[in-house]
């Protein structure tokens, strides 16, 4: 009977070990926020998707200059899921605009937060730049 007790202390020792050796980890991957920032262009879509968590799924299209040494514009996709219904349908009405998101980044994805690592916490629509080129000057060839 005494040998059966030390066993089962080791075995609960060893999984308490686990369980602190693993906090740290857990944390770092899913929880701590590893960077935060603001991404503004055209919001491409937002769905609402899912097999057992469903969450809104959205793509904003970042438009910027190529490579070096490259005069071309060439435009880059930003995904990211949105965990807060209200921030959701205020980007739903927004689809085909130009908006300004906050987001916070983290290490991990779980399931029930979204599938991508940028969740987006707040948007504000962004208006379009005015156009530099004047109807006047415009030709027609």
């Amino acid at each position: 009977m005494a040998q059966k007790g030390k066993v089962a202390l080791w075995i609960l020792i060893v999984i308490l070990g686990l369980a602190i050796l693993a906090t740290p980890f857990i944390y770092f991957k899913f929880l701590w926020v590893f960077s935060d920032g603001t991404k503004t262009g055209e919001l491409n879509s937002l769905t609402y998707t899912g097999y057992i968590w469903k969450t809104y799924e959205g793509e904003i299209i970042l438009s910027g200059y190529g490579a070096k040494n490259s005069t071309s514009v060439q435009s880059k996709i930003f995904k990211f899921s949105v965990s807060d219904k209200e921030v959701a349908e205020k980007l739903i009405h927004m689809t085909g605009l130009r908006v300004t998101v906050h987001y916070k980044e983290y290490k991990g994805v779980l399931p029930w937060r979204g599938y991508e690592k940028s969740i987006v916490d707040s948007v504000e629509d962004e208006p379009a730049p005015a156009s530099t080129v004047n109807e006047e000057d415009t030709l027609f060839l």
